[in-house]
């Protein structure tokens, strides 16, 4: 009998259903690193727990479940979920990536993958016509990262996939800011979904976590060898902190990303910032995109302030946001990209994509949007008195 097919909603706290020997609700725990085989010649299911594991497999049916892919894959980070899948790539090839991208990403690319004589280009992948140009005879992974991190600029996915199957090559898409609630890139034919679990998807700021999804079974069968070869699978005590914040995931992204337009309509119209950058508000460039493959504008914005010194002053009279990296967490956390995220990406290659020092990025939690706005409404304020006191002292 097939199972009923429920929303995603649904699907976050029944998928994985009861346990069958105990009915607990609650996925066990299993930290045995070695497995008993009953038969000499027919080994079970399970032998050495950094080959599969009962609690890890949870996880990854479940966020395979939920991306419509084929198979998913638990590892230990988000960046190992990463550099496990660019694995698959062999000495001598070529990744096109989206110039805006994760520090921790571009530092891979550009500092590990050369040892192995892989060669990268970034390119605007905002622009299909510059992608199309950039794409080699030796291309073999596109890697998109969209809302980008952190300007929150938009690629087309369709558009880029056709591109990679006209050109054979593979896709690879870090969905962690939209999570597969607002964008499932699988059917949109990317063929490798990745995520930092450590954020959304947990969203309690106490995992570490990456997922890597395919919907291709050849594609699933490489990332099962390089899973268990490389070795940086996710422990089961994460696994099971990571299936405990997914059953909160619809609640928690809806109300963060409600709070977030909020946020970005009131720093739109505040004098101090000079820029905001959030998929939600109209003159988005990237809007129209973003309306018609995800189901939302997320809980992430961006805004840009004079410099330096008025984020200093911004953060120093604000108190609700924790002034952190990462993000995707309860609490609401103001990071500064240029010192955080992207501090591995050179001055220079920053201040070209618009990283520049007056960036702040902040993820929206599940405050009360009025108190946040509040507390933001005072930081800067904050800016504007010190303007005053220096046109008066000039």
């Amino acid at each position: 009998m097939s199972k009923k097919p429920f929303s995603l909603q649904t699907s976050l706290i029944h998928s994985r259903g009861f346990d069958k020997e105990t009915g607990a609700v609650s996925t066990p725990i299993h930290h045995a690193t070695t497995f008993h085989q009953q038969d000499f010649d027919q080994y079970g299911t399970y032998d050495y727990s950094r080959s599969g594991n009962p609690t890890r497999e949870t996880v990854e049916e479940t966020i395979a479940e939920l991306e419509r892919g084929v198979r998913g894959f638990a590892f230990s980070s988000g960046m190992a979920a990463i550099s496990t899948s660019f694995l698959l790539l062999s000495s001598g090839d070529h990744v096109l990536v989206s110039e805006e991208v994760y520090g921790g990403t571009y530092r891979m690319i550009t500092e590990v993958l050369t040892k192995f004589d892989i060669e990268y280009s970034f390119v605007n992948m905002k622009d299909l016509h510059e992608v199309a140009c950039a794409i080699k005879h030796n291309t073999k992974v596109i890697y998109m990262e969209t809302p980008s991190n952190p300007l929150l600029n938009i690629t087309d996915i369709e558009g880029v996939v056709k591109l990679a199957k006209a050109n054979d090559c593979l896709t690879f898409l870090d969905n962690t800011f939209m999570t597969p609630l607002l964008q499932r890139p699988i059917s949109l034919g990317v063929d490798v979904v990745l995520h930092s679990a450590t954020k959304f998807l947990a969203g309690h700021s106490d995992v570490l976590a990456g997922l890597a999804v395919t919907g291709d079974e050849e594609i699933a069968g490489k990332l099962a060898f390089l899973q268990n070869s490389f070795g940086a699978v996710l422990g089961v005590q994460d696994c099971w902190l990571l299936l405990r914040g997914l059953k909160t995931l619809h609640v928690r992204l809806k109300e963060s990303s409600e709070s977030a337009y909020k946020i970005a309509s009131f720093l739109e119209g505040r004098k101090e910032v000079e820029e905001v950058y959030y998929p939600g508000l109209s003159y988005h460039p990237g809007r129209e995109i973003q309306v018609r493959q995800a189901e939302g504008p997320g809980a992430v914005l961006s805004f840009r302030l004079k410099g330096e010194e008025e984020v200093k002053q911004l953060i120093k009279h604000v108190n609700i946001p924790v002034f952190a990296v990462s993000l995707g967490a309860v609490e609401s956390i103001l990071s500064y990209p240029s010192r955080m995220s992207h501090a591995s990406m050179p001055k220079a290659e920053r201040e070209r994509r618009g990283i520049t020092d007056g960036l702040l990025r902040l993820s929206v939690g599940l405050e009360n949007a009025d108190e946040l706005i509040k507390d933001l409404q005072k930081g800067l304020d904050s800016i504007q008195q010190i303007n005053r006191s220096n046109v008066i002292n000039l």
